[in-house]
C-alpha cells in the first residue's frame, strides 16, 4: 500500500547502517512487511463496497465532468451550491475511481458535527457500518479501521497528523470541504498542500465550496479546473429596505425597521423568520423590544453561540406558533434551522480581527460581505420560495467586498508559525498561503512565541517550544501547561485550561441570570475567576461516581451548566493528561497553592497583566486601558494586579477570566521580558557595596519602581569608580587596614584647611582619585573584594596605599595658623569648641560656636563679633566698604585698611563696629556716626553661628541671633544650671545666715566645659532663698535683695520697733492709696532703710563675719535714717497728691495734649513700689522733678505753645527709653547706661519745663543722643 512506503523507506535506510550480520535477518522482516502490505491492498481492493449517486442531486450530471477533471488533474476545485450533493457525493466518486485503495481518501470539515453526521450520512448510502469502509476522527474520537476507505475529520486533526506523517502517506486523496471559510486552519493546509504536491504526485486534492474565490484558488495551484455545480434551491425574492435614522437614534431607527420587515412579511409570507444581528447583547436588547410588541401567535428565540443546549432546543423542536430567531453569523453555516422561510439581515456582525496597535483579539461590528450576504440570504430557500431582507441599500450591497477576509488576515499567527516551526516548513513568510500575511501580524505571532519562551533570539524552537507544538492547544494555553509541571500544579493546570480551551460550560439565560449567578458562585474563589474551573471540577467529578447520567444531567442544569460542554470538557481533560503523561509531565498529587496555580497562568499570559489606576480602569500591557468583564468575580474587587485568560475589544477592551496576582510573581515567571532600568548608583557603607536602584517594568508597567540590587554585577566598572570614590576618597569605609586611617586622619586635616580658609582647592581629591585607580586591580569593585586583595598585596608592601601630603595639596596654606583659625574660643574663664564649614547658603556655613546650655547667658555677644582673626580682616571690609561713599573715599584702599585694622583691634567689652570707629578715627580723624554703618547686609559666614547643645550633644538651638537665642532658652538654661545640685546645695527657708560664706563663683565640669556659676541669695519674703545663677550681674542683683531680706529676719524686733516708730506714717499711708495699699509703703520704707545702712556704698556681703558686723554696727542707725527717708518720701508723696488733684480738675481742652504727657510723666515717677525701686540717689530729687512738673503746670496758662514745641522735643526721647526699657525688663537684663539715660531724661525735662530750679548735671539734647548711642551699642 502506498501508505507504507514512506515507513518502508526509512526501514530501508536504517538497514543500510546496521553491522552486515544484522542486514540479512532486517531484510527478511522487511521483505515480510511488504508482502504483507500487498496482500493487504489487494484485499482493500477486493473488497472494495458498491457505489451508487442517488440521480435527484445536482452533482449527478456532473459525475463524469468530476472524475475526468479528478483522473486527469492532481488539484481540482469544485464549487457547488448549498444542496448541490457535493459534500457526500465526491467521496464516493474517488472511491469509484479507485482512490481509498493505497491509501485513504482524507476528507476535512470545519466542526466535529458535520465530520461526525457526514460520515454516517455516507456510510449509510454505501450500506456499510460507521467504522468499517467509512469512519471519522475528531478530537476524543477515532472511529475508523484497517478497512476504513473514506475518513472524515476535522482539519485540525489533519494538522495533528502532520506531526508524524509529513508526506501525509496515509492519504492517496484529500477532499477539503467549506474552504470558503478560509479558517486559519485551512488556508495553513491549502499552503502545506501546495507544497506537498511536487513530492506526492500520486496525491489527489479536491477543494469544495459553497461560494469561493475561484479564480484566486485556481491561481493558487497553477490554474487548476474549475467545475461549478449548482444547488438545489427555491427561488428567494430580495428586498432592500434601509433603515431611516432622521429623527431617531440609530437603534430606535433600527428596532423600527426591523418591526416594519417583520410586518411587512407577516402580511405576504407565513413561516418563520431568520434574523440576523451583531452578538449576544444585542439579540438580547432586540428580544425585550419584540416582546413588547405583543406579535400574535409568534415566539422570540435567541440563537448565539453561548446559549445553553436548551436553548438552542428549542429551535429545532416541533411547534405551533411562528418563530422568530435572533441569531449570531453562527446561522449562516454552522446550523441549519429547519423551517426558515424568511431572512431578515442587518448587514453587520461581530468579525474577530487582530490588532497590532493594542495585541488583542477585538470584536468590532463591521459589515459582511457579500459573500456571506449570500450565505444568510440561502438559509430561506431550503425547503421552499422565500424571502430575504435586507436593511440596507442595494448600492451598499454592490459597494461591499465579495468575500469575507480570511481568518489568517485578522488574527494572531503564533499557533501557525509554532506548527511551522515544528514542521520545519521554513521561514512564514516564504510559505505558500493563499493570502498572504500582514508583516505586522507575523511579527506579533513571533513576539508572542518568545514571550512564551518557545523561540530563541534567532527565532528557532527551544526544548519549551518542541514541547508546547505537541500540545494540541492554543500556544497560552500549552504554556500553562508547561510552566505548571515546574510549579507544581499540573492538576489543577489541567482542569483550567481544558476548561478555556472551549466554549464556557456557564449558561446565564436572559431569564434567570442572578439565579445562574448564584449556583456559580458556590463554586468560585475569592480572588480568581480561573479556580471556578477545579471548584465545579472536583464537585462534578465526585458527583459522577454515584450519579447516574440522567441525574448528573439535572445536576448541570439545577446549576445552570451546560452538561454537553462538561462532557466535552472531560473529554480534553483526559487527552490533555494522557498527552501530559507521554511527555513526562507529572500530576500534583497535593492541592496546589494558590500562588503556583497563578504562576502557571501567568508564564502564558504575561501581556495579560494589568494593574489598577486611580480611576479605577486598568492599565494593560503596552498602554493598552482596560476594564473587568461585568460577569467576573472580581468585578466590584478591584484588585490592584489582574491576570486574565482573554482580552476581547467589544465597545471596551474587556478582561474576562480574571484573577489578583502580586506583581513580584512576575519576577519569576517573565524573566526574559522584564526590562530593568538602574539609576542612582550609591556606596552602601553598611554592606560595603556599591549599590543602585532598579526599576523593574513589563511591557510598560512597572513592577517594582525601586529597589536596592548590587551594582557590582551589572556594571564593574561604573561599581570600581563609585567604590573608590565613595569608599576610599570620601572615606565612607570602615577597615582596620593601616593605609586608610593614615589617608584618612591626613585629608581630614587638608579638609579642615579648605574649611577654614573658605576654598575648597587644598585638596586635590582628584589626585587621590587617580592614586587608588592606579594602584588597585580592575577586577575590585567591592568592599570584600578590596579586603581579599590588600591583605594579599600588603604582606609584602608595608607602604601600599600611603599617601604623601604634597602629592594631595593643589597649593599651600600657611596662613591657617592656629591663632587666625584657633580650635577653641577663649573667654575670661573657659573656651568652647569651634567648627569650620565652607558651605555657601548653607545655615552652618561659617564658624559655630558650640555653647553648652548652662552657659547661654555667660556668653559675651559682643566677643563674639569679632569672630577668628582669619575672618575678621574681610568682615572689617565688608563694613568699610557699606560706608557711605563720602565717609568711604577717606579708607581707601579699603582692603589695605582693613587688613591693619585687623591686626590691631582687640576683642573686648567694646563692641566690633566701635572698635572699627575709634581706630578710623585714630587714623584719619574722621569720626564715624552710628548710623553710618550697615552690618545688615553681612554675608553669614561673617557672622559667628551659635549652637546651644545640652548635657548628650544634642542641638537644642542654633542660629546668629544670640539674644533671640536667649529670649528662648534663656529661662531654661538658668534653670539647667540651679539644678546642678552638686555646685552647691540649693536651700529654702533660711532665716539667719548658717549656709558659711557665699562664693562669687563656682565652676563647673559640663562635659567637658568649664561653666561658671554664681550663688545667689533670692528674697522669699518671709525667708531666703540660695540658689546657683547663670550671671554675676543677676546674682548680684538678686542677693541684695536677699542680704536685705535677711538682715530684717535677723533683725526682726528692731524692724518691728522701727514700723511704729515712723514719722508721720499714717498721712504718707493715705497718700500711698492713690497707687498702692499702706502697709506696701511701710514695708518698701523698710526695705530702703535696711538697703541704705547695710549694702549702700558697700562690698557685696560674702562672709557670715562680715555680715555679722554690720548687723551690730548698723542696727543703731535705723531710727535715724528712717525719719531721714520718711521726711523725703512724705515730701514726695504730698507733692505727687497735690499734682494728681489739680490734674483732676476741668482744665481747657486746648492744654489736652500738654496734661496727658504731665500724667503720663507723673505716673512714670509715683508708681506703686517706686520707693524701693528707685535708688536713693534719685529718690531725693524727687521733689525738685514734682516741683518742676508743678511750675509746667502753671505756665500752661500763658505758654502753651511752647509747651508743645518742648513736648514735642522731649516726646521721642522719652519713647525710646520705654521701648528699650521693656525689653530689658522681659529678658530680665539690666543696662547702667540705660538707667544713665533714664535720670539724664529727668534732669532734661527740668531744664526745658523749670529752667529756673537748676539742674544736677549740665544736660543737653546733643549730651542725649551721645547717651542714647552709648545705649544702643551697649544692649546691641
Amino acid at each position: 500500500m502506498g501508505a507504507d512506503r514512506c515507513l518502508f523507506s526509512k526501514r530501508l535506510h536504517h538497514i543500510g547502517k546496521l553491522p552486515l550480520d544484522k542486514q540479512k535477518w532486517a531484510l527478511e522482516k522487511l521483505t515480510g512487511a511488504i508482502e504483507n502490505s500487498v496482500k493487504r491492498k489487494l484485499a482493500r481492493q477486493a473488497n472494495r463496497p458498491v457505489v451508487r449517486f442517488p440521480d435527484d442531486l445536482p452533482i449527478y450530471e456532473h459525475r463524469e465532468e468530476i472524475a475526468g477533471a479528478i483522473e486527469h488533474h492532481q488539484v481540482v476545485i469544485v464549487c457547488g451550491e448549498t444542496g448541490s450533493g457535493k459534500t457526500t457525493q465526491i467521496p464516493k466518486l474517488c472511491l469509484e475511481l479507485g482512490r481509498g485503495i493505497d491509501g485513504l481518501i482524507g476528507h476535512t470539515q470545519p466542526r466535529r458535527i458535520a465530520a461526525r453526521t457526514i460520515a454516517k450520512r455516507i456510510a449509510d448510502e454505501l450500506a456499510s457500518p460507521l467504522g468499517h469502509f467509512v469512519g471519522y476522527k475528531i478530537r476524543h474520537t477515532d472511529q475508523t479501521g484497517r478497512d476504513t476507505c473514506i475518513k472524515l475529520m476535522t482539519d485540525g486533526i489533519l494538522l495533528a497528523e502532520l506531526q508524524n506523517d509529513r508526506q501525509l502517506c496515509a492519504y492517496d486523496t484529500l477532499l477539503i470541504d467549506e474552504a470558503h471559510e478560509r479558517s486559519l486552519n485551512i488556508d495553513f493546509i491549502l499552503g502545506y498542500i501546495k507544497r506537498l504536491l511536487p513530492v506526492r504526485p500520486d496525491l489527489k486534492v479536491i477543494i469544495t465550496s459553497a461560494t469561493i474565490d475561484v479564480d484566486r484558488f485556481s491561481g493558487h495551484f497553477n490554474n487548476a479546473p474549475v467545475i461549478e455545480v449548482s444547488g438545489r434551491t427555491w427561488p428567494v425574492e430580495v428586498r432592500y429596505r434601509p433603515v431611516n435614522e432622521d429623527g431617531e437614534d440609530g437603534e430606535s431607527a433600527r428596532e423600527t425597521a426591523l418591526l416594519e420587515a417583520i410586518n411587512e412579511l407577516s402580511r405576504t409570507h407565513r413561516g418563520d423568520i431568520l434574523v440576523f444581528l451583531e452578538g449576544e447583547g444585542e439579540i438580547h436588547e432586540m428580544e425585550k423590544f419584540l416582546r413588547k410588541q405583543k406579535l400574535p401567535d409568534t415566539d422570540i428565540l435567541p440563537l448565539y453561540a453561548r446559549l445553553g443546549s436548551a436553548g438552542q432546543n428549542r429551535i429545532f423542536l416541533p411547534h405551533k406558533h411562528r418563530h422568530i430567531v435572533l441569531a449570531t453569523n453562527v446561522a449562516e453555516t454552522s446550523l441549519t434551522i429547519p423551517g426558515i422561510h424568511n431572512v431578515i439581515d442587518t448587514g453587520v456582525a461581530r468579525i474577530s480581527r487582530y490588532s497590532h496597535r493594542s495585541k488583542v483579539q477585538r470584536l468590532p461590528i463591521e459589515k459582511i460581505s457579500q459573500a456571506s450576504a449570500e450565505q444568510r440570504k440561502g438559509r430561506c430557500g431550503r425547503t421552499s420560495d422565500g424571502v430575504c431582507i435586507r436593511l440596507y441599500e442595494e448600492s451598499d450591497f454592490a459597494s461591499r467586498p465579495r468575500y469575507s477576509d480570511a481568518e489568517i488576515l485578522r488574527t494572531n499567527l503564533a499557533s501557525v508559525i509554532l506548527q511551522m516551526k515544528a514542521l520545519q516548513l521554513g521561514d512564514i513568510r516564504d510559505f505558500p498561503f493563499i493570502d498572504p500575511p500582514d508583516q505586522r501580524y507575523i511579527n506579533d505571532g513571533l513576539r508572542l512565541l518568545r514571550e512564551l519562551g518557545a523561540l530563541n533570539r534567532n527565532d528557532d524552537l527551544t526544548p519549551v517550544g518542541k514541547q508546547l507544538a505537541r500540545l494540541p492547544l492554543d500556544p497560552r494555553l500549552g504554556r500553562i501547561l508547561l510552566a505548571a509541571n515546574d510549579w507544581h500544579c499540573l492538576a489543577e493546570c489541567l482542569i483550567i485550561t481544558s476548561a478555556l480551551s472551549i466554549q464556557d460550560p456557564r449558561e446565564r439565560p436572559l431569564e434567570a441570570r442572578e439565579k445562574a449567578d448564584t449556583a456559580h458562585a458556590q463554586f468560585g474563589s475569592d480572588h480568581s475567576d480561573f479556580l471556578w474551573f477545579p471548584g465545579f471540577w472536583h464537585f462534578y467529578q465526585k458527583q459522577a461516581h454515584r450519579l447516574s447520567q440522567n441525574r448528573l444531567r439535572s445536576l448541570c442544569r439545577q446549576n445552570f451548566i451546560s452538561y454537553i460542554r462538561v462532557r466535552e470538557w472531560g473529554e480534553i481533560h483526559n487527552q490533555l493528561s494522557e498527552l501530559c503523561k507521554d511527555m513526562g509531565l507529572k500530576i500534583n498529587p497535593e492541592a496546589a497553592a494558590y500562588n503556583n496555580i497563578h504562576c502557571a497562568i501567568l508564564t502564558g499570559m504575561l501581556s495579560h497583566i494589568a494593574r489598577k489606576t486611580e480611576t479605577n480602569e486598568y492599565a494593560g500591557a503596552r498602554n493598552n486601558r482596560l476594564f473587568v468583564f461585568p460577569g467576573s468575580s472580581q468585578f466590584r474587587k478591584n484588585p490592584e494586579w489582574i491576570v486574565a485568560a482573554e482580552l476581547v475589544e467589544t465597545s471596551r477592551l474587556y478582561a474576562r477570566t480574571v484573577a489578583r496576582i502580586d506583581p513580584k510573581w512576575l519576577l519569576k515567571t517573565a524573566g526574559h521580558l522584564l526590562k530593568r532600568e538602574y539609576f542612582e548608583p550609591f556606596w552602601d557603607q553598611r554592606s560595603r557595596h556599591v549599590k543602585a536602584y532598579e526599576r523593574v517594568t513589563l511591557y510598560g508597567l512597572t513592577i517594582i519602581s525601586r529597589r536596592e540590587v548590587e551594582y557590582g554585577t551589572i556594571d564593574p566598572a561604573e561599581a570600581r569608580r563609585f567604590f573608590i570614590r565613595h569608599a576610599l576618597v570620601d572615606g565612607e569605609y570602615e577597615t582596620r587596614a593601616r593605609f586608610f586611617r593614615h589617608n584618612r586622619k591626613l585629608t581630614e586635616q587638608l579638609k579642615t584647611l579648605e574649611k577654614k580658609t573658605r576654598r575648597m582647592d587644598v585638596l586635590d581629591e582628584e589626585a587621590i582619585y587617580q592614586y587608588y585607580d592606579k594602584h588597585i586591580p580592575a577586577q575590585v569593585c567591592d568592599g570584600p573584594g578590596f579586603e581579599k586583595w590588600y591583605r594579599q598585596a600588603g604582606r609584602d608592601n608595608k607602604q601600599l596605599l600611603l599617601l604623601a601630603q604634597d602629592d594631595i595639596m593643589l597649593h599651600p596654606a600657611g596662613a591657617v595658623t592656629a591663632v587666625n583659625y584657633p580650635d577653641r574660643y577663649q573667654f575670661a574663664h573657659t573656651s568652647l569648641p569651634l567648627n569650620y564649614e565652607f558651605r555657601p547658603g548653607d545655615e552652618h556655613d561659617g564658624v559655630t560656636l558650640k555653647i553648652p546650655l548652662q552657659m547661654l547667658n555667660q556668653i559675651n555677644t559682643r566677643h563674639c563679633e569679632y569672630l577668628v582673626p582669619g575672618l575678621l580682616e574681610e568682615k572689617i571690609q565688608y563694613l568699610i566698604k557699606a560706608l557711605p561713599k563720602n565717609l568711604r573715599k577717606n579708607f581707601v584702599p579699603v582692603p589695605e585698611t582693613a587688613r591693619c585694622c585687623a591686626l590691631e583691634i582687640i576683642p573686648g567689652e567694646q563692641s566690633l563696629l566701635d572698635s572699627v570707629s575709634e581706630y578710623l578715627f585714630r587714623k584719619s580723624g574722621i569720626e564715624i556716626p552710628d548710623v553710618a554703618w550697615r552690618s545688615d547686609g553681612l554675608l553669614p559666614h561673617l557672622l559667628m553661628n551659635f549652637c546651644i547643645i545640652d548635657e548628650t550633644g544634642s542641638v537644642l538651638a542654633e542660629g546668629r541671633d544670640l539674644e533671640k537665642i536667649r529670649r528662648q532658652l534663656g529661662e531654661q538654661a538658668e534653670t539647667r544650671l540651679a539644678s546642678i545640685s552638686s555646685a552647691i546645695q540649693n536651700r529654702d527657708d533660711i532665716t539667719r545666715w548658717d549656709f558659711g560664706d557665699l562664693p562669687e563663683v563656682i565652676c563647673i565640669d559640663v562635659a567637658g566645659v568649664i561653666v561658671h556659676g554664681y550663688p545667689a541669695l533670692l528674697d522669699r519674703q518671709e525667708s531666703v532663698a540660695l540658689r546657683l545663677l547663670d550671671t554675676a550681674e543677676k546674682a548680684q542683683r538678686q542677693t541684695q535683695a536677699g542680704l536685705r531680706r535677711l538682715f530684717m529676719l535677723e533683725l526682726s524686733k528692731e524692724m518691728k520697733y522701727l514700723r511704729k516708730s515712723l514719722p508721720d506714717i499714717k498721712r504718707m499711708c493715705m497718700h500711698y492709696t492713690a497707687i498702692g495699699p499702706g502697709e506696701e509703703l511701710i514695708e518698701d520704707l523698710l526695705q530702703v532703710i535696711t538697703g541704705q545702712i547695710f549694702l549702700e556704698g558697700q562690698p557685696l556681703l560674702r562672709t557670715e563675719s562680715e555680715f555679722t558686723r554690720r548687723k551690730q554696727e548698723g542696727s543703731k542707725e535705723l531710727i535715724a535714717r528712717g525719719n531721714q527717708l520718711c521726711a523725703t518720701a512724705g515730701e514726695i508723696l504730698e507733692k505727687a497728691n497735690r499734682l494728681r488733684t489739680r490734674l483732676a480738675d476741668h482744665l481747657p481742652a486746648a492744654w489736652a495734649d500738654s496734661i496727658n504727657d504731665i500724667r503720663e510723666h507723673l505716673d512714670a515717677l509715683v508708681y506703686r513700689g517706686f520707693i524701693r525701686y528707685t535708688p536713693v540717689q534719685w529718690l531725693r530729687c524727687y521733689p525738685r522733678y514734682l516741683d518742676a512738673i508743678e511750675k509746667r503746670l502753671d505756665k500752661l496758662q500763658y505758654s502753651q505753645s511752647r509747651d508743645e514745641i518742648k513736648l514735642r522735643e522731649v516726646r521721642p526721647l522719652r519713647e525710646h527709653y520705654r521701648k528699650l526699657a521693656g525689653k530689658q525688663v522681659a529678658s530680665d537684663n539690666h543696662c547702667p547706661e540705660l538707667e544713665t539715660y533714664r535720670w539724664m531724661l529727668e534732669e532734661y525735662c527740668v531744664s526745658l519745663f523749670a529752667q529756673e530750679l537748676g539742674t544736677l548735671f549740665p544736660v543737653s539734647l546733643q549730651r542725649m543722643e551721645r547717651q542714647w548711642q552709648v545705649v544702643q551699642r551697649e544692649t546691641g
